[in-house]
């Protein structure tokens, strides 16, 4: 259910309602807007007496949600969520937020030089895989915490805040060590302990959709991540699995606008993962900046044909700034 509070409700009316809410058994999501106060309660596992909250000092209403999800509405927060890693770096407060690094962190060497062409083109985030969920279990898998290393000392150089996936429950723990974002993968979308755990993490989580994910399947895995008190979630579409062969996946670019239409929490595509070809990567990620996507993911590599994982999906130092170039300029036509 849900809780509105009045416009003019003081903080005690607030913490009034939510000792309500605490006191029957549930949990409170407390979101702050622009307006108003709504408080989220989970926790109950069936209907509840509205009359428990309606007549509260403060309170506007109680709506009862029928929904299966319901932190992640645009019932419970109006105004879209403002994802926010520090030093200006935010997603979903209209900037076009840029996502590009290697597909997986093989060496200082190779990750310093991708790392000085995302800085040089005004991008704020890097992305690069310590830790990398391979289909073969003779695939390069990632250098663990010493890939973590050296990421650290790409945000300490570079000023990059760092974008990376953690597998399990101990994985988030070193992602916490030495990242800003946690990177839940396709893979994992249903990976119910790793969402409660990045859940209760201090970092900001990008979650992105399962290769055969229902959009409702991919709302509701970002409700478990909120359900634990973590707000601060990106969603990420990454393609679904198609009968196309002419790419990887296929980029859901309506999923974007589907999102936006539900939910309150910003949204970016992977061109990279979305196609697998990186002739591809361009084109896509220029589409789903144009229907509205906050950011865009992608992978660069200085020599993609030599890359220990998806190359074929990589952009050359120079591919990349020209999409850098060519998505802004769409970004500033519809922004």
């Amino acid at each position: 259910m849900l809780i509105v509070m009045n416009a003019n409700a003081t903080q005690h009316e607030i913490d009034n309602a939510v000792r309500a809410v605490e006191s029957l058994g549930f949990r409170a999501h407390v979101m702050p807007g622009a307006t108003r106060t709504a408080i989220g309660v989970t926790g109950n596992q069936g209907a509840v007496d509205l009359s428990h909250f309606e007549n509260l000092p403060g309170v506007a209403e109680a709506i009862r949600v029928t929904k299966p999800y319901k932190l992640i509405t645009l019932d419970l927060r109006p105004e879209r969520t403002i994802v926010d890693l520090g030093d200006g770096a935010k997603i979903g407060d209209g900037s076009l937020a840029i996502i590009a690094g290697p597909c997986s962190i093989e060496g200082r060497k190779q990750a310093f030089v991708v790392a000085e062409a995302v800085k040089n083109s005004g991008a704020q985030f890097f992305r690069g895989g310590a830790f990398k969920p391979r289909t073969s279990p003779y695939a390069f898998a990632g250098l663990g915490e010493e890939g973590l290393k050296i990421l650290a000392e790409i945000r300490e150089e570079f000023g990059l805040k760092i974008v990376t996936e953690a597998l399990d429950e101990s994985n988030v723990d070193l992602v916490e060590k030495y990242g800003d974002m946690i990177q839940v993968g396709a893979r994992n979308m249903q990976n119910f302990t790793l969402l409660k755990r990045v859940g209760r993490s201090r970092l900001p989580v990008l979650l992105k959709r399962g290769m055969a994910a229902t959009l409702e399947e991919w709302l509701l895995a970002a409700e478990y991540v909120m359900a634990e008190g973590n707000y601060q979630v990106v969603l990420c579409e990454r393609g679904v699995r198609t009968f196309a062969q002419h790419t990887r996946n296929t980029l859901d670019l309506a999923a974007v606008p589907a999102v936006r239409r539900i939910s309150h929490l910003p949204v970016i595509v992977d061109a990279a993962h979305g196609t697998g070809r990186s002739y591809m990567v361009t084109p896509l990620a220029r589409a789903g900046v144009a229907v509205g996507a906050d950011g865009v993911m992608v992978e660069v590599h200085a020599r993609p044909d030599e890359a220990l994982s998806d190359g074929a999906q990589s952009l050359k130092l120079d591919e990349y700034e020209q999409l850098v170039r060519e998505v802004r300029a769409i970004h500033e036509v519809i922004a």
